[in-house]
């Protein structure tokens, strides 16, 4: 599992298509100096496993249904991506538990620049904004964020000066695709509410 804390911003280098399938090449000096073959690192929310990690880049398989569900459908060299190592066992959990699966995707409707930070508003589709409460986690572009505002078709999150220099949210304009997790409890607890609810009991 990841925290959502940002270790790097890294970059994609090469994308290889295949048959409802990619293989992407990854740089990123700082995740790749202590990985093997078979780890995970989270590439903008997107829990893939490492393949030949050499020279400060790795390879990523990334089969159909992540392409299907994430922006790295779009993904093409050059493109800059956030990258978070998996979360060592005892490690402090400085943003919220987050397990690289991406829900959906989401755009950017609006920002709005204040003195010292930044508030931008994603619109969100398939439903997703039932997971989503004010002051509550979500991952975008693997980033930890607290909801600020939430109504039926977006929510909006406050970006710090850090989050905005550090991770690729600084980069993102009005239009930007962006990868969204939500709490896995949100979805954890509707699925058993909804099974006791059919059984009538």
């Amino acid at each position: 599992m990841f925290t959502g804390i940002v270790e790097e911003v890294g970059e994609i280098v090469d994308v290889v298509a295949q048959e409802d399938a990619a293989r992407l090449r990854v740089r990123g000096p700082l995740v790749t100096s202590d990985a093997r073959p078979g780890d995970s690192i989270a590439v903008n929310g997107v829990c893939l496993t490492v393949v030949d990690p050499a020279d400060g880049v790795f390879g990523v398989d990334v089969m159909g249904e992540t392409l299907r569900r994430s922006s790295l459908a779009g993904a093409a060299a050059g493109t800059r991506v956030n990258l978070e190592r998996a979360v060592a066992a005892g490690a402090r959990l400085g943003g919220h538990i987050v397990q690289g699966h991406v829900d959906g995707t989401g755009t950017v409707v609006e920002r709005t620049e204040h003195e010292q930070w930044t508030t931008v508003r994603f619109r969100v589709g398939n439903g997703l904004t039932r997971y989503v409460v004010e002051k509550g986690s979500i991952a975008v572009d693997g980033v930890s964020l607290t909801v600020t505002e939430v109504d039926d078709e977006s929510f909006a999150v406050g970006l710090i000066p850090t989050t905005l220099r550090e991770t690729t949210l600084g980069e993102r304009e009005v239009g930007s695709t962006v990868n969204l997790e939500v709490d896995v409890v949100a979805k954890y607890v509707e699925r058993l509410v909804g099974a006791h609810a059919g059984s009538g009991k």
